[in-house]
């Protein structure tokens, strides 16, 4: 008859003293508590593999691992072999499933899509930071953890329905073109077979495309006359001026320096990006394409420029705050508009400028639709002819253009309209000679 182990109880583990060599208190079922003679006292289980094998496990030391703790893992363990799954084995596959769901959660296979666009470079740093942001904040909370190949379309609707209840409609259409990315590079990568983040196309609300007020072109003169005459700050005055002289957006215009001007040729060259400015935040940006863009100035716009180097040539910024160091702030040309009596939420706003502006020359029928689409930055709508088109600049004609702007818009000064195509400039011809590189 085989020998009965009587089991142990709570206060014999205690109770166990080390001795001269390492020895075992046993259990029954092969279950024993090791006592080292350094004092630590180890639970173990012998037991034979499905192979016929001897295999030995460590449970932990007690008493972090508890006598019920012990037992429990070795019930467990023999109900594994009932099965004819070695334990040892089977913990090496759990380990592993571990490893794999980790590097393969949402969160692991989107910060691997992020990097590799930012490699890319088809992100700026700028834009790669907004969308770690997002992702952080409205992404990772959510879906984070889970396994890459576990997220259902309904698991995926569930960030975008968040964003939907607070309100950021924009936000979520930007969270579901995250996703659908994600999603798409984890089928690249082999980790999935099939997108889900594709049937969350129109699953959320979205905002009506709000398109930036602009005045009716008949009221460009009225804009005009009240710009001219405006009192406020030199600096003010002259970066409203600008703007209507150039159509340049806010960023582009705003984080200038004096560098990126030639005077003497009349060219302003808006770097992709530029050096960051210490407690200057996003002055780094340049031209939004992310592409250098030259802009022409017309002789007005080269008179005012030279004005407003004589107030602060020596600053970094063309436009200089009030603080030393920093830019105006994005709201000056905005603040200007609403003290002039314009409502810049439903009447006109900055980047209002560059509708009115881009209404006149295509109206004036003087000029290409090319040579406006190049001088306001526009990548174009026709994709294919865009890649044959490319490298075109319409440098002559786009100089051409921008001092027909600026005669036309000294024209309305007098405060009578005077349609773009019933203007033609006597000073067409007298523009600043191109600088051929």
């Amino acid at each position: 008859m085989a020998r009965q182990t009587k089991p142990l109880s709570s206060t014999e583990c205690n109770n166990a003293k080390t001795g001269e060599k390492d020895y075992p208190k046993f259990d029954g079922g092969g279950l024993y508590l090791l006592i080292k003679k350094n004092g630590s006292k180890i639970w173990r289980l012998k037991y034979t593999k499905p192979s016929g094998k001897a295999g030995l496990l460590s449970f932990g030391a007690y008493p972090v691992v508890g006598l019920a703790d012990a037992r429990t893992m070795r019930e467990e363990i023999k109900t594994l072999l009932a099965q004819g799954i070695d334990p040892q084995e089977h913990k090496q596959q759990q380990s592993t499933v571990a490893i794999l769901t980790a590097v393969n959660s949402f969160k692991s296979v989107a910060l691997e899509w992020h990097a590799k666009e930012l490699a890319s470079s088809n992100w700026s740093e700028d834009h790669a930071a907004r969308v770690m942001q997002r992702m952080n904040a409205d992404l990772f909370p959510s879906i984070g953890k889970r396994p890459i190949t576990s997220l259902k379309t309904r698991d995926l609707l569930v960030p975008l329905q968040l964003a939907v209840a607070r309100g950021v409609l924009d936000l979520a259409k930007r969270l579901r073109q995250y996703m659908t990315a994600i999603m798409r590079y984890a089928v690249q990568t082999g980790r999935i077979d099939s997108n889900p983040a594709i049937d969350l196309q129109g699953a959320v609300a979205t905002r009506k495309t709000q398109h930036y007020p602009a005045l009716p072109l008949p009221r460009l003169s009225e804009l005009v006359q009240h710009i001219h005459n405006y009192k406020g700050s030199l600096i003010t005055r002259y970066a409203t001026r600008f703007a209507l002289l150039t159509g340049a957006r806010s960023s582009e215009f705003r984080f200038s320096h004096w560098a990126e001007f030639d005077l003497s040729t009349g060219v302003w060259t808006i770097p992709e990006e530029r050096e960051a400015v210490v407690g200057v935040k996003f002055s780094q940006r340049g031209e939004k394409m992310s592409r250098e863009r030259i802009i022409y100035l017309s002789r007005q716009t080269v008179e005012l420029l030279e004005l407003l180097r004589a107030i602060n040539g020596q600053s970094l910024f063309v436009f200089q705050g009030q603080k030393h160091g920093t830019p105006i702030s994005e709201n000056t040309v905005n603040l200007t508009l609403r003290k002039l009596g314009y409502d810049t939420e439903r009447d006109v706003c900055l980047h209002g400028f560059r509708t009115m502006m881009v209404s006149s020359l295509n109206e004036s029928a003087q000029f290409t639709s090319d040579a406006i689409e190049r001088h306001i930055g526009h990548k174009g709508s026709n994709e294919i002819r865009g890649i044959y088109n490319r490298n075109a600049q319409y440098l002559a004609e786009r100089q051409r253009m921008l001092q027909w702007w600026a005669d036309y818009i000294d024209e309305l000064k007098t405060g009578d309209y005077i349609t773009p195509e019933g203007f033609t400039n006597e000073h067409s011809g007298k523009v600043i000679k191109l600088k051929v590189a």
